[in-house]
């Protein structure tokens, strides 16, 4: 199966170790960005790959290339080399049972940040199974000199990461006015709007709300006519707009769509319109036969736990409906290898441009990049990406940070925030898909990546870092303090990044060692701004926008007594935030400064329990 469902339609996220919701809002509220994709048809005419007519600071009219990749060190990147080699570490790990068989044979890493590509590593083996045997649960190994290592630029197939590529596709095609967001689909595929979906949009099929069902046999029609005919014929499972339920079934449609209205076949628009222009050599459908010694071998397909009875897949799609469709589907078939994927990653990020080709504009990419389903929360989506998914970005993930995964154990992750990407591609269905669940070494992987983006101090060298453990609890405790007055007042420099559910940063208070702990309400106030923002709880939580901000505390009800002031850091398991930091800690108690850590002497009466003094 592509797009992380299984057969019987699990959801993605339950695979990636969370639960789905399918519930959601029973009326669309206003699209957000619908007036900008209205405008950027409207105004695109013919815009071809050649980046003609295109505008910006860089690429083709500016007479400034865009930036383009090429390697590099960690600090050319801006990034930190420690977590970055604790990135390869982690996944090395997962070669080895996690817990019971490996999560993959073998995967290739890439990650970076700007124009750089810090870190490109194969690990393990791109072919080592021939067979699963069911009976004992085991892989049958090839001989060790028919087995192949992973190498840098070993193809995978990449599952569902292909929907990227069809949705680019399509917004090119809203761009240039040929397709309009907000249109049904059946006003392009007549055929479609039956069984109760003429009134389901483009949008819709884009963001997954079309109230498709998650996944259907088509592979079982044994005629392109009737895979056709079965797809026009299956009605939604839920009003169209009143759920968000991930379905491959969206994405084929869409390629329907697109194969009408341009009058070419979506691997001919795949080549023509993304791969040639950017020069993505290793990126195709159908790989030829002399590519298959450089790709990563896939399942050992048969029944039951697989649709239809294959054998070693290896250097063809895996997905059955995809196979069904010659290999040349909108939900899946694409291979490619980690540095292509970068190239495209670098290309968003760059706003549609890389060197001096253009494949959007600006705006276009803007639209992948903003969530549509606010009606879904939990379900953040823009056109064709994920946006701030923590089961599978971990803390790389923010608000606009986008992605997708492949079932065949694929990842990208685009953070705009901080301008880094990662690509984790696995083969972690070689030998059999029911050795792996989860998204564990995706998660890892990311966190790591976002750790390696240093967060400079508010003040001065150094910070009070939290730390990113998982399901941990971690205090900064101040020394006892007598405050004299009903002046008494905390500030500090407070900067914060928690997964939302389950991640809180508290600020606490209690008057004796042995007393119980209260919460201190405070107010935050970013960098460069003058209003705040009350936190009535005196905690925090989820996305501040990665600026530091200005704290301050009312103490007045100390006035008189001994209190003990801390930050209490929780987080829960599996996921995790970038952590917190607070810098500049100073309490006074009228015109006195009774705490301030800058000073030495107070700063080394800091109790820490989890925290760390940190320079990055």
């Amino acid at each position: 199966m592509s797009g992380d469902a299984a057969g019987g339609g699990i959801s993605r996220r339950r695979l990636g170790g969370g639960v789905l919701a399918l519930g959601g809002a029973l009326a669309l509220a206003p699209v957000p960005f619908a007036d900008a994709a209205t405008a950027i048809g409207a105004g695109a005419g013919s815009y071809g790959p050649s980046g003609s007519g295109s505008t910006g600071p860089s690429g083709p009219g500016s007479g400034r290339p865009s930036p383009t990749l090429r390697r590099g060190s960690p600090a050319r990147a801006g990034l930190l080399p420690g977590p970055l080699e604790r990135l390869v570490a982690d996944a090395e790990r997962f070669l080895a049972p996690s817990p019971t068989h490996p999560w993959y044979a073998g995967a290739v890493l890439l990650a970076g940040r700007g124009d750089t590509v810090a870190l490109h590593r194969p690990i393990g083996k791109a072919v080592r199974y021939s067979a699963y045997d069911e009976a004992t649960d085991t892989g049958v190994e090839f001989p060790a000199d028919r087995q192949i290592a992973m190498a840098e630029d070993t193809v995978f197939d990449l599952a569902s990461v292909s929907k990227l590529f069809t949705s680019v596709l399509a917004v090119q095609q809203i761009e240039r006015g040929a397709l309009v967001l907000e249109e049904r689909v059946a006003s392009y595929l007549p055929d479609f709007g039956g069984a109760g979906k003429q009134d389901v949009t483009v949008r819709q099929l884009l963001t997954h709300t079309s109230g498709f069902a998650a996944w259907i046999p088509l592979y079982r029609e044994p005629t392109r006519e009737g895979k056709l005919r079965m797809l026009m014929d299956e009605a939604p499972t839920s009003p169209p707009g009143t759920v968000y339920r991930y379905s491959d079934l969206n994405l084929i449609s869409l390629q329907l769509v697109l194969e009408k209205i341009t009058g070419r076949a979506l691997d001919v628009l795949l080549r023509e319109e993304i791969t040639a222009p950017l020069g993505m050599h290793r990126t195709r459908f159908n790989p030829p036969a002399s590519w298959r010694p450089k790709i990563a071998a896939t399942e050992d397909s048969r029944q039951p736990w697989s649709g239809l009875d294959r054998g070693l897949v290896w250097g063809e799609v895996h997905d059955e409906n995809a196979y069904g469709f010659d290999g040349v589907a909108g939900h899946a078939g694409v291979f490619s290898c980690a540095w292509d994927l970068a190239v495209l990653g670098r290309t968003l990020l760059n706003g549609g441009a890389y060197g001096r080709a253009r494949i959007l504009r600006p705006a276009s990419v803007e639209l992948m990049f903003t969530d549509f389903n606010t009606d879904f929360p939990g379900d953040e989506h823009g056109l064709g990406f994920e946006l701030n998914q923590h089961w599978y970005m971990g803390a790389m993930a923010t608000p606009r940070t986008a992605g997708h995964t492949g079932f065949t154990g694929t990842s990208l992750v685009l953070d705009p925030t901080t301008d880094s990407f990662l690509v984790v591609l696995g083969n972690s269905v070689h030998p059999v898909r029911g050795w792996r669940s989860g998204s564990a070494p995706r998660v890892a992987a990311a966190d790591q990546l976002a750790r390696a983006v240093p967060v400079s101090p508010g003040r001065g060298r150094t910070a009070w870092f939290s730390g990113m453990a998982t399901g941990a609890t971690a205090t900064l405790t101040l020394p006892a303090l007598r405050l004299a007055t009903g002046e008494g007042r905390l500030r500090c420099s407070l900067w914060w990044d928690t997964e939302p559910a389950t991640g809180v940063l508290v600020l606490e208070a209690s008057d004796e060692v042995d007393a119980d702990w209260v919460p201190v309400p405070f107010t935050t106030t970013p960098s460069g701004q003058d209003v705040g923002t009350p936190r009535p709880t005196g905690s925090v939580s989820g996305w501040s926008g990665r600026v530091w901000h200005r704290l301050e505390a009312d103490l007045a009800d100390r006035r008189g007594r001994q209190v003990r002031l801390r930050w209490r850091y929780v987080t829960g398991a599996p996921y995790v935030g970038r952590g917190a930091y607070v810098d500049a800690l100073r309490v006074e108690d009228g015109g006195r400064t009774v705490f301030d850590d800058s000073r030495q002497g107070d700063a080394a009466r800091v109790e820490l329990d989890g925290w760390s003094v940190s320079a990055d």
